[in-house]
Protein backbone atom coordinates (compact mmCIF):
# COMPACT_ATOMS: atom_id res chain seq x y z
CA UNK A 1 0.00 0.00 0.00
CA UNK A 2 2.65 2.38 0.83
CA UNK A 3 4.61 1.53 -2.77
CA UNK A 4 1.09 2.44 -4.60
CA UNK A 5 0.83 5.23 -2.75
CA UNK A 6 4.24 6.86 -2.90
CA UNK A 7 4.41 5.80 -6.75
CA UNK A 8 0.54 8.16 -7.42
CA UNK A 9 2.48 10.47 -5.08
CA UNK A 10 5.31 10.65 -7.11
CA UNK A 11 3.64 10.56 -10.72
CA UNK A 12 1.57 13.62 -9.41
CA UNK A 13 4.56 15.44 -8.15
CA UNK A 14 5.81 15.21 -12.09
CA UNK A 15 2.76 16.35 -13.78
CA UNK A 16 2.84 19.36 -11.54
CA UNK A 17 6.32 19.78 -13.06
CA UNK A 18 5.40 18.93 -16.32
CA UNK A 19 2.69 21.34 -16.25
CA UNK A 20 4.84 24.27 -14.85
CA UNK A 21 7.48 23.24 -17.78
CA UNK A 22 4.60 23.42 -20.18
CA UNK A 23 3.24 27.00 -18.32
CA UNK A 24 6.28 28.42 -18.39
CA UNK A 25 7.01 27.44 -22.35
CA UNK A 26 3.53 29.52 -22.68
CA UNK A 27 4.61 32.75 -20.59
CA UNK A 28 7.87 32.94 -22.66
CA UNK A 29 5.76 33.16 -25.84
CA UNK A 30 3.23 35.54 -24.36
CA UNK A 31 6.61 37.83 -23.11
CA UNK A 32 7.45 37.48 -26.56
CA UNK A 33 4.12 38.97 -27.62
CA UNK A 34 3.77 41.59 -25.24
CA UNK A 35 6.94 42.72 -26.28
CA UNK A 36 6.90 42.76 -29.95
CA UNK A 37 3.14 45.09 -29.66
CA UNK A 38 5.11 47.45 -27.44
CA UNK A 39 8.13 47.79 -30.04
CA UNK A 40 5.30 47.39 -33.21
CA UNK A 41 3.55 50.18 -31.28
CA UNK A 42 6.69 52.27 -31.23
CA UNK A 43 7.32 51.60 -34.97
CA UNK A 44 10.15 48.79 -34.52
CA UNK A 45 10.27 45.52 -36.19
CA UNK A 46 9.53 42.71 -33.99
CA UNK A 47 11.38 40.50 -32.48
CA UNK A 48 12.40 37.26 -33.83
CA UNK A 49 13.30 34.37 -31.18
CA UNK A 50 15.94 32.34 -31.00
CA UNK A 51 16.11 28.78 -29.93
CA UNK A 52 20.28 29.31 -29.08
CA UNK A 53 19.59 32.37 -27.26
CA UNK A 54 16.75 30.79 -25.43
CA UNK A 55 18.92 27.87 -24.06
CA UNK A 56 21.50 30.88 -22.66
CA UNK A 57 18.49 32.38 -21.07
CA UNK A 58 16.88 29.82 -19.84
CA UNK A 59 20.61 28.78 -18.30
CA UNK A 60 20.85 31.99 -16.46
CA UNK A 61 17.36 32.11 -15.12
CA UNK A 62 17.51 28.85 -13.83
CA UNK A 63 21.42 29.82 -12.09
CA UNK A 64 19.15 32.33 -10.34
CA UNK A 65 16.49 30.37 -9.33
CA UNK A 66 18.43 28.10 -8.01
CA UNK A 67 20.84 30.52 -6.44
CA UNK A 68 23.91 29.39 -8.02
CA UNK A 69 24.47 33.06 -8.82
CA UNK A 70 23.02 36.50 -7.69
CA UNK A 71 19.95 37.85 -9.26
CA UNK A 72 21.36 40.52 -11.94
CA UNK A 73 23.65 40.20 -14.73
CA UNK A 74 26.45 38.45 -13.78
CA UNK A 75 27.78 36.28 -16.65
CA UNK A 76 26.50 38.58 -19.35
CA UNK A 77 29.88 39.14 -20.62
CA UNK A 78 30.10 35.46 -20.90
CA UNK A 79 26.57 34.49 -21.84
CA UNK A 80 27.12 36.92 -25.22
CA UNK A 81 30.38 35.48 -25.73
CA UNK A 82 29.26 32.20 -25.93
CA UNK A 83 26.50 33.37 -27.94
CA UNK A 84 28.99 35.28 -30.56
CA UNK A 85 30.31 32.29 -31.35
CA UNK A 86 27.15 30.48 -32.01
CA UNK A 87 24.90 32.96 -33.48
CA UNK A 88 25.74 34.71 -37.59
CA UNK A 89 27.04 37.67 -37.81
CA UNK A 90 26.27 39.23 -34.24
CA UNK A 91 26.29 42.97 -33.66
CA UNK A 92 25.36 43.76 -29.80
CA UNK A 93 23.44 42.24 -27.06
CA UNK A 94 21.46 42.91 -24.14
CA UNK A 95 19.77 41.41 -20.92
CA UNK A 96 16.60 42.01 -19.52
CA UNK A 97 15.96 39.89 -16.32
CA UNK A 98 12.85 40.04 -13.48
CA UNK A 99 11.94 37.99 -10.86
CA UNK A 100 8.90 36.98 -8.91
CA UNK A 101 6.55 38.75 -11.39
CA UNK A 102 2.60 36.14 -11.80
CA UNK A 103 2.66 36.89 -15.70
CA UNK A 104 3.85 38.15 -18.88
CA UNK A 105 1.76 41.26 -19.03
CA UNK A 106 3.17 41.97 -15.42
CA UNK A 107 6.86 41.72 -16.12
CA UNK A 108 6.32 43.14 -19.61
CA UNK A 109 4.49 45.63 -17.95
CA UNK A 110 7.17 47.01 -15.43
CA UNK A 111 10.52 46.25 -17.87
CA UNK A 112 9.00 49.56 -20.12
CA UNK A 113 8.18 51.36 -16.85
CA UNK A 114 12.24 51.35 -16.49
CA UNK A 115 14.07 53.64 -18.36
CA UNK A 116 17.15 50.80 -18.55
CA UNK A 117 14.58 47.72 -19.40
CA UNK A 118 12.80 50.08 -22.01
CA UNK A 119 15.98 50.96 -23.25
CA UNK A 120 16.89 47.21 -24.40
CA UNK A 121 13.36 46.70 -25.71
CA UNK A 122 12.84 49.44 -28.29
CA UNK A 123 16.57 49.09 -29.04
CA UNK A 124 18.32 48.25 -32.68
CA UNK A 125 17.91 44.10 -31.82
CA UNK A 126 16.19 41.90 -34.54
CA UNK A 127 17.12 38.45 -32.46
CA UNK A 128 15.46 37.49 -28.56
CA UNK A 129 15.31 34.27 -26.47
CA UNK A 130 13.45 34.25 -23.64
CA UNK A 131 13.64 31.89 -20.47
CA UNK A 132 11.33 31.57 -17.30
CA UNK A 133 12.42 29.22 -14.70
CA UNK A 134 10.92 28.84 -11.34
CA UNK A 135 12.68 27.97 -8.16
CA UNK A 136 11.64 25.49 -5.22
CA UNK A 137 8.84 27.52 -4.38
CA UNK A 138 7.64 28.64 -7.33
CA UNK A 139 8.83 31.80 -7.64
CA UNK A 140 9.71 32.58 -11.83
CA UNK A 141 12.95 33.82 -12.45
CA UNK A 142 12.77 35.79 -16.02
CA UNK A 143 15.81 36.94 -18.67
CA UNK A 144 15.63 37.65 -21.94
CA UNK A 145 18.67 38.44 -24.17
CA UNK A 146 18.35 40.60 -27.01
CA UNK A 147 20.67 40.24 -29.98
CA UNK A 148 21.74 42.05 -33.17
CA UNK A 149 22.50 39.62 -35.87
CA UNK A 150 22.23 37.75 -39.27
CA UNK A 151 18.79 35.32 -38.89
CA UNK A 152 19.35 31.94 -38.68
CA UNK A 153 17.63 29.03 -39.13
CA UNK A 154 16.63 28.12 -35.81
CA UNK A 155 14.96 31.75 -35.15
CA UNK A 156 11.43 31.58 -35.54
CA UNK A 157 8.87 34.68 -35.13
CA UNK A 158 6.39 33.15 -32.68
CA UNK A 159 4.84 36.62 -31.92
CA UNK A 160 1.51 35.80 -33.72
Amino acid sequence: MKKTILFIAMLLVNHFIFAAAQNDEITEAMVLKYINEYRTQHHLKPLQMNSTISQQARKHSKEMATHTVPFGHEGFKDRIAILYKQVKEPRGGAENVAYNYKSAQDVVYNWVRSPGHKQNIVGNYNLTGIGIVRDSKGKMYFTQIFLRAAVTPDTKNVSN
